[in-house]
C-alpha cells in the first residue's frame, strides 16, 4: 500500500458502452464519478474518452498525492504489460492500452481484467471483507469472476484465473456458447441463459406474457413476472436457478470458497434468488462441506470496478 496516509488512487471502469473514472482513498472512499459513453470502439477514441474522465478525476485530487490510475478492463489482460491481449467487447487484439494512457496522462497505470478488479473491491470493502478465501460472481450478459485465495486475488501463470464463465454444466443438453462449447456456466446461467430458458419453453407457454415477436425481453420483465408468479416466467427462473446453483457447487468443490458474492444486474441477489439457490447449491456440493460457506449480495454494485482497479494500484506502490 502507498506509504501516503492521505495517497489516493483514480479508479477507472471501462465497459463496452461506459468509461467511468474517480478518485479512490485508501479506505475505499469513492469519489464524483466522471462518465462518457463509449459510441467507437477504435482504441485511440476509447483512449482519448478515458482519458478526459480520468483528467476530470484528477481535478477532484486537489493537490493529495495520486499514486497511479488503476483501469478495470474488459478481456483478457497481460496485467505485468497492461496489455488488453483479446476483447471480444471491443473485439482488440494485443491493444497496448496501459501505454496508450499512460503516454496520454503521463500516469502511472496498471490495467486488470474488470472482474478481477470487481472481485478485489468487493473483497477489501465489499460483500468479502473478513474474508481470507471468497469468490465473485457478475451475473450479466456473461459471467465474469474473480478468486481471492489465502487474502490474495490470484491471476494465474497466464493472468486468467477466474474465467469461470466457461466450464461446462450441461455439455450434452444445454445451449451453445458463444464460445462454440455447448451449456458452458455462463451459456446456461447468465442474464443471456435467463432469457434462453424463456425462449426454450415458449412452445409450452402459448399464451405467456413472454410469448410474441413483438415483446422484447428482458431479465428484469422475467424476474418481475415470475415474481407475479406468471407459470412462464416461474418456470424460466427456476431452470436458471438450476442451472446457477450447478454451476456454484462446481466452485466450491474446486475452490472451496469461504464466501461466494454475486453481483451485476441480473442476479439482485436478494431473498427472491438467495432462499431457494443457497439450499440447492448445498445439496449439490459433495466433496466440500455444504454447510461451509457463505452465499450473498456484492455489496458495492456498480463502484466496485473502480474501487477494485484503484486498489491494485495503491497495493502496487
Amino acid at each position: 500500500m502507498s506509504n501516503g496516509a492521505n495517497a489516493i488512487a483514480i479508479g477507472v471502469d471501462l465497459g463496452g458502452s461506459h468509461v467511468m473514472a474517480a478518485t479512490v482513498d485508501a479506505q475505499g472512499a469513492i469519489g464524483p464519478r466522471h462518465q462518457l459513453d463509449l459510441i467507437d470502439h477504435d482504441p485511440a477514441k476509447v483512449v482519448a474518452a478515458l482519458a478526459g474522465c480520468v483528467e476530470h478525476a484528477l481535478a477532484d485530487a486537489k493537490g493529495r498525492e495520486v499514486a497511479g490510475i488503476g483501469i478495470g478492463s474488459p478481456g483478457r489482460i497481460d496485467v505485468s504489460s497492461g496489455t488488453v491481449r483479446y476483447s471480444p467487447n471491443f473485439e482488440w487484439h494485443d491493444v497496448p492500452l496501459g501505454n496508450l494512457v499512460a503516454t496520454a496522462l503521463r500516469r502511472r497505470v496498471h490495467v486488470i481484467n474488470d472482474a478481477r478488479a470487481a472481485t478485489l473491491g468487493e473483497h477489501t470493502f465489499g460483500a468479502g471483507r473478513d474474508t481470507r478465501d471468497f469468490l465473485m460472481l457478475t451475473l450479466g450478459t456473461g459471467i465474469g469472476g474473480g478468486i481471492v485465495m489465502n487474502g490474495e486475488l490470484v491471476f494465474g501463470s497466464g493472468w486468467t484465473a477466474g474465467e469461470i464463465g466457461h466450464h461446462q454444466i450441461r455439455a450434452h443438453d444445454g445451449f451453445i456458447c458463444s464460445c462454440g462449447k455447448i451449456g458452458c456456466f455462463e451459456a446456461q446461467a447468465s442474464g443471456t441463459g435467463l432469457l434462453r430458458h424463456v425462449v426454450a419453453l415458449g412452445p409450452s407457454f402459448p399464451r405467456s406474457k413472454l410469448t410474441g415477436k413483438a415483446r422484447k425481453l428482458g431479465t428484469k420483465d422475467v424476474r418481475k413476472l415470475a415474481e407475479e408468479g406468471d407459470a412462464h416466467a416461474r418456470t424460466a427462473w427456476d431452470r436458471w436457478t438450476d442451472d446457477l446453483a450447478l454451476g456454484l457447487a462446481n466452485l466450491v468443490s474446486i475452490l472451496n470458497p469461504q464466501r461466494i458474492a454475486l453481483g451485476g444486474g441480473v442476479s439482485s441477489a436478494d431473498a427472491f434468488l438467495l432462499d431457494p439457490l443457497v439450499p440447492r447449491v448445498r445439496a449439490l456440493t459433495t466433496m466440500a462441506d455444504p454447510n461451509g460457506f457463505e452465499i450473498v449480495a456484492a455489496a458495492l454494485g456498480n463502484d466496485a470496478g473502480a474501487v477494485g482497479a484503484a486498489t491494485y494500484v495503491l497495493r502496487a506502490t
